[in-house]
């Protein structure tokens, strides 16, 4: 190899099919200098091996404790769900099992608003609460909703459902339905812009939607 060839590459890739080079010439890894991007000094080679070293450890470490705090998250929304589940069950049906569903979204999750309508409801039904108010957009808009909406409230017909629209800079509507027939709209709001938004995971709003749309079944014609 002469100098005229010598390049970068080609040293990297002498090395690479020499592992023992430092072995037989151990004495480079200390003469070698290297620059530090930490402290701008030069050190020797070993010196920014372990840098580099470190500098791979806080990454994994950083990635560890991200995991960690989701699987926490996690848990605390599977333990959510679960008492969520238990108030259903002992729910005393019919009517009633709408309002429980809501009260207990409501102190389960904390969240600050909750309410729910639904449509082609069985005729001892038409008078209820959870019967009332739902237009036609309403319905279109509902079955057109393939997963949970999670975002700003954009002036939603639903929202003007909850108890206080005027405070809700946030929200999450989830269809209600059952074998491709949806009919109902769960509604959740909150006055702070970040408790729901576009990049929230919805799998765990996919199931409540799913079991309210269960337990609510009853009440349709």
């Amino acid at each position: 190899m002469t100098t005229d060839t010598l390049d970068a590459s080609a040293v990297a890739q002498y090395l690479i099919d020499h592992p023992q080079f430092f072995e037989e010439h151990a004495g480079l890894l200390g003469e070698v200098k290297l620059s530090s991007p930490l402290t701008g000094r030069a050190v020797s080679l070993q010196e920014r091996q372990m840098e580099v070293m470190r500098d791979k450890y806080r990454v994994l470490e950083l990635r560890l404790a991200e995991l960690t705090r989701r699987a926490e998250e996690n848990h605390a929304i599977a333990n959510r769900f679960h008492a969520w589940n238990q108030a259903l069950l002992k729910s005393d049906g019919a009517a009633a099992m709408a309002r429980d569903l809501v009260d207990a979204l409501r102190s389960e999750f904390m969240v600050p608003q909750v309410t729910l309508r639904l449509w082609n409801l069985a005729p001892e039904h038409a008078g209820e609460w959870f019967a009332s108010d739902v237009s036609d957009d309403a319905r279109l808009f509902a079955s057109g909703l393939r997963a949970p909406y999670c975002g700003m409230n954009n002036d939603f017909e639903a929202v003007r459902w909850l108890d206080d629209p005027a405070a809700v800079r946030s929200t999450v509507l989830m269809p209600l339905g059952l074998e491709g027939k949806t009919f109902g709209l769960l509604v959740l709001g909150a006055p702070d812009a970040d408790r729901f938004t576009s990049t929230m995971a919805t799998d765990f709003l996919a199931h409540i939607a799913a079991t309210a749309s269960t337990a609510l079944a009853p009440l349709r014609a």
